[in-house]
């Protein structure tokens, strides 16, 4: 109980480190809050205009998540599960924020990655074709997210794949408002060309 009480911690502790608000303030850039979406990740910091501000953003919620659980799996199995989970809640309930964090879903990609890479891979690839395809970030995570729990019980043990079904409703959920924007065709679209 100890250890699965301490990685709770760790992985929360973790995946709150708000590296997009961090990393713009750090470039001068101000606080990403009142910049387009007002969220804390790469996509929103992308909307600086800033493609390298955007990209260390990624890196780093990624690299957080990742790291929670590759820190937990010294311990337990089950405790990598757990602290992959409250990474992502780190990410989107922040204490230091109040609570107010970002969608979380490089956090989980960071998570699929420590856990189960082929599901990881898949749901990169879905995101990115999506992605370009669209140019909506929004329905790259939604679409990824739904493949990714389709396909976890096939590539992942029972556990993991339960632990992935649960991530994407959580990043459903946490995109209700974006979903509303895409049905009323008022969703921003994201931009990949060169500055």
């Amino acid at each position: 109980m100890i250890i699965f009480l301490a990685t709770a911690i760790l992985g929360y502790l973790l995946g709150s480190i708000p590296f997009g608000l961090v990393l713009t303030r750090l470039a001068g850039q101000g606080d990403i809050r009142r910049v387009g979406s007002g969220n804390i990740g790469a996509t929103n910091v992308l909307r600086t205009g800033s493609k390298g501000l955007a990209a260390l953003t990624l890196l780093f919620d990624v690299g957080k998540g990742l790291a929670a659980v590759a820190i937990a799996q010294r311990w337990a199995s089950q405790a990598a599960l757990v602290a992959g989970l409250c990474a992502i809640l780190g990410h989107m309930f922040p204490v230091w924020l109040g609570f107010r964090g970002g969608k979380g879903v490089a956090t989980a990609l960071g998570v699929l990655m420590a856990l189960a890479w082929p599901v990881a891979l898949v749901a990169a690839l879905i995101w990115l074709a999506v992605a370009f395809c669209s140019r909506y970030s929004s329905l790259a995570a939604l679409i990824a997210a739904v493949v990714s729990a389709a396909i976890a019980p096939f590539l992942a043990d029972r556990a993991t794949a339960l632990l992935i079904a649960a991530i994407a409703l959580l990043l459903i959920l946490r995109h209700q408002a974006n979903i509303r924007r895409l049905i009323a065709g008022r969703e921003s679209r994201i931009s990949f060309r060169k500055s």
